[in-house]
């Protein structure tokens, strides 16, 4: 390719099909708005029962909705994900692996009853996931994996050593999926956020005093707001990222170089 080949329509996902679980709450329904943004068809599965404003969002952005309930922590289920949408829209292109808990307790409280629901959602359903997805994704010669990474992909995790370990663990699945992948064009990513105004964050904020340890924290002196991963989701999704693989972007308003 040509420099003077290059439009911005590489950034468009015209016809491009994508499964964003999760994608119809918190962060996960704003990957899934930039995607549809983009020119892509969503395909949803989530335990949390749709109440219709993420299919509404999506439609007005011209993109089309398929809802699953589901839950990808149960045998087989993945596979049922990958197959459904496979059926619905034709084709898995993207897959973005957002959905996940955190469970904080103090280290001497924190046993197997909070860590494994976090293994099982946060790790192992996003491998079994990418794992089914790759099997359509391979003899097309195409695809696009994201993987919801975190901070706490680099840091240690206070009151939450199982979502340190998912994280770190899903970080390294990222980079050993394109070290297998990368011969096929399937392009495996992570997206890791930093401190974002979203429900979960909402005690910390409320309160003066943790709200201003966060900020002394980042650089950008504010917290995030999830437009700011929409086009970092639209870039890794696109042919613009071609050539980006076994990379974690973070967002995070500079909160590790500090």
């Amino acid at each position: 390719m040509n420099i003077q080949d290059f439009e911005m329509d590489f950034f468009s996902l015209k016809g491009k099909n994508a499964i964003v679980t999760g994608g119809n709450s918190g962060l996960g329904q704003a990957f899934a708005l930039a995607l549809a943004k983009a020119g892509a068809n969503l395909f949803i599965p989530s335990i949390i029962t749709d109440d219709g404003t993420t299919e509404r969002l999506i439609n007005e952005a011209g993109g089309k909705m398929v809802f699953m309930q589901a839950d990808i922590t149960k045998d087989g289920v993945p596979k049922q994900i990958i197959d459904g949408c496979v059926e619905a829209l034709g084709s898995v292109d993207i897959l973005v692996n957002s959905a996940g808990i955190c469970k904080i307790a103090e280290v001497q409280d924190f046993g197997r009853e909070q860590w494994d629901p976090m293994i099982q959602l946060n790790l192992t359903a996003a491998f079994e996931l990418s794992y089914e997805a790759s099997k359509r994704m391979i003899p097309q010669r195409s695809g696009k994996i994201i993987n919801i990474c975190s901070l706490f992909s680099f840091l240690g995790g206070q009151w939450s050593p199982a979502y340190a370990a998912t994280k770190h663990g899903i970080a390294g699945l990222t980079k050993a999926y394109c070290d297998e992948l990368a011969q096929y064009n399937i392009q495996v990513n992570g997206i890791a956020p930093g401190y974002y105004a979203t429900e979960i964050t909402t005690a910390t904020r409320s309160n003066p005093e943790t709200n201003q340890r966060v900020l002394d924290h980042i650089p950008a002196n504010r917290w995030g707001e999830t437009q700011d991963l929409m086009g970092t989701t639209v870039f890794l999704a696109s042919r613009a990222s071609d050539y980006v693989n076994g990379h974690l972007l973070v967002v995070d308003g500079g909160y590790l170089v500090r």
